[in-house]
């Protein structure tokens, strides 16, 4: 081989290697491929992030507040929970509790029922509606809970409890609200008829884009949320969880539409 060929062949390896290079460092991680090829292959489903889990070759999609396993060509899905049994933890669970959390700083708490019981440590926020009977269930079973305040959004089903928008304005424009909120959801004696300004339709609203589907729905300071009718004592221990985990299905019964 001549000092020419020799010169030109040297180069064009060079070349490809540095093209070589430069596609390997240009060429987007697995995940962020794989997502785009979710989206080709399924165009009706919404999906989220794609992360990789400790299982090899399998990776965790969110679909809305959903998720789903799948494999890289995007072909294969696995639905359910994903356990590490070596740490003795639910992955699925504790990342399904992240996807569903909401911001409590950002709720408007001016357009809740504040009620302050004892030192008022702790924090809950509640989504109810008058007329829903899970949220009077609640109200009862958490007639001893101490410690804690509580804002209540008053968030009326209208197609479930026509009613219920109207008890809701008149328990807001009542003079004392905590009184009339207790009276109405404990003794089922409903606030004298009234109208004021009321943030009642703004409550509504916020339900609808926090993705609220059913009263009762509590929501702690660090934006766990917990759907239905649970006890006192789970609330209790519930509001003391400084990690997520769920209080099974018995917490979550009662949850209306």
């Amino acid at each position: 081989m001549t000092n020419s060929l020799r010169t030109a062949f040297c180069a064009l390896l060079m070349g490809l290697a540095l093209s070589a290079t430069c596609f390997a460092q240009t060429s987007p991680p697995p995940s962020v491929s794989l997502l785009d090829r979710l989206k080709t292959l399924y165009p009706a489903t919404h999906f989220g992030t794609v992360t990789a889990t400790p299982w090899p070759g399998v990776f965790e999609v969110a679909m809305g507040s959903n998720l789903a396993y799948v494999d890289e060509t995007g072909q294969f899905f696995l639905f359910g929970h994903l356990f590490d049994m070596k740490a003795q933890r639910d992955l699925t669970a504790a990342r399904a509790d992240s996807l569903t959390r909401i911001d409590f700083a950002a709720l408007p708490l001016a357009d809740a029922i504040r009620e302050v019981r004892g030192t008022g440590a702790r924090t809950l926020a509640i989504f109810s509606d008058p007329d829903c009977p899970y949220c009077r269930r609640l109200e009862a079973k958490m007639k001893n809970l101490s410690d804690v305040t509580i804002y209540t959004f008053l968030m009326p089903i209208e197609s479930l409890h026509p009613e219920a928008r109207a008890k809701a304005i008149a328990v807001w424009c009542a003079q004392n609200r905590v009184s009339a909120w207790h009276a109405l959801m404990w003794r089922d004696e409903a606030a004298s008829s009234r109208e004021c300004i009321h943030p009642i339709d703004r409550n509504v609203k916020l339900g609808e884009r926090l993705g609220i589907t059913g009263t009762p729905t509590l929501i702690a300071a660090d934006g766990r949320v917990l759907p239905g009718a649970a006890s006192g004592a789970q609330i209790d221990a519930w509001l003391g969880r400084t990690t997520a985990g769920a209080l099974g299905p018995a917490a979550a019964k009662g949850a209306q539409p």
